[in-house]
Order: C-alpha cells, then structure tokens, then sequence
C-alpha cells in the first residue's frame, strides 16, 4: 500500500535529483500534474521544517543541507561494516562487473553502497536502487537467511507479477528455487525482473542484520562465468571478514 502524500514527498526529492536546480511551485505543479494548492501546501510545509529554502528572491525552491545531516547521522547510527565498501569495490575490480551490498526493504531490496563496472555496457546502478526481493538473486540471498515461516508470511504481501519468462510467480516457486541455490551454495538470476541481465548472490550476514552482496551484469558476459563469479564472492568475503 503507497501513502500518496509520503510519496508525493519523495517524488519530489528525486525530482530535485534530476533537476539539480530550484523549481517554482508552477514549476514543481507542471512537473506533477499537481494541483497549485496542493503544491503550495507541500512546498510550504517542507520549508516551514527546513527542508526546502529559496537560494534566491522568486527564483525557486530547493532543497536545504538538513537532508544531508540527518542521512549523515540516520547513516552513522548504522553503518555497514569497515570491510564492506573494500569488498565491492575488489570484486567490481576481479569480475569487470556492479558490484552491491543490498538489504531487504519490505517486499524489495534496497542497495546500500554500489561500485559501478567500468564497461561501456554494464548494470547501472546506485544506492537506492531497489529490486522485488523474490525476483533477484541478491533477495533470495537475503531470504535463505529469513525462517520459512518468516518468508511464507512475506510471500502473502507480495504482488506476484510475470517481468519475463523466468520471474517466479508463486511462493512455491520461489521456495523451489530457493532449495535449489541454497543447495548449490549461491543465488543466481537470469533476466528476472531486468531485461538481459544476470545476477549472482550470497547472503552477508553481519550481526543480527541480513545483507546480501550482489555482482551483476549483461548476460553475454555473465552467463559463463556464474559459477565461477559465486567463487570469487565466496572467496572475497571470507578473506574481508576475516582480516
């Protein structure tokens, strides 16, 4: 379920993204398809709390610093592991592919920190980016560490929707490949949810916080190497967390 004025909020951050300029309320209207009153209302609030200001007379609103300070501190208060950042970025290096440590975020999974493959042709992504956690290499890694009873209860919140011939589209179906890569030691997605790409996973469990760590790209380049990619991970993460 989508709280339309949380996302309404959230639109416009990414919008503020995109734009990397301030915006009018007839701008931010427009953009929207908002009604001027209702764009009023938001704008208003948003900088009443801080969190948009005018850089200039009549020229607009943007968003404010305290964005960042807060990210700063919600960030600090949970941080990712020291070896975490170290870890994609040797793995991004060894594969050539996008390399990600990935939480789970209801029925999605969230990235958290991302190192890009240098390839002209490549998985883009960047932290935030977010996948159907049944549908992605990098969830199921997340939910092989959940109990069955915790993920048959995620299942009945899921929208199970067909992305392409090979998106499992019952919970069964997700549990049948579940046992499967579970048994094989590593998770692995084929165009599941993203056209022509290839995912290969394992679970990275730090304390009581399920992480995942993901390396991802086109399939031409991906689909030979699996196994051999599920290797490298396996290898990389025991050598990090250890040392």
């Amino acid at each position: 379920m989508t709280v339309r004025q949380a996302a309404n909020v959230l639109d416009l951050l990414e919008f503020f993204a995109r734009r990397g300029q301030p915006a009018t309320l007839a701008e931010v209207s427009a953009a929207f398809g908002w009604p001027r009153s209702s764009t009023f209302n938001i704008l208003t609030t948003l900088a009443e709390r801080g969190f948009l200001y005018e850089p200039r007379p009549r020229a607009g609103y943007y968003p404010s610093p305290r964005w960042m300070a807060l990210a700063q501190q919600i960030a600090a208060a949970e941080p990712l592991p020291d070896f975490a950042r170290p870890l994609i970025e040797t793995l991004s290096d060894e594969t050539g592919e996008t390399a990600a440590i990935v939480a789970p975020a209801g029925t999605q999974t969230v990235f958290l920190d991302v190192v890009e493959s240098p390839a002209s042709i490549r998985y883009f992504a960047q932290a935030g980016h977010r996948l159907p956690i049944h549908a992605s290499s990098s969830g199921r890694a997340i939910l092989a560490q959940c109990p069955k009873k915790e993920r048959l209860a995620l299942y009945r919140r899921i929208d199970f929707q067909r992305h392409s011939d090979t998106t499992p589209l019952t919970p069964d179906d997700v549990e049948t490949k579940l046992a499967e890569e579970m048994a094989r030691g590593w998770h692995s997605s084929f165009a599941e949810f993203s056209p022509d790409l290839a995912g290969v996973a394992l679970p990275l469990p730090v304390g009581e916080r399920r992480l995942s760590i993901v390396i991802a790209g086109p399939m031409f380049r991906m689909q030979d190497r699996m196994a051999e990619i599920a290797a490298m991970v396996s290898d990389a993460v025991r050598t990090m967390a250890i040392g």
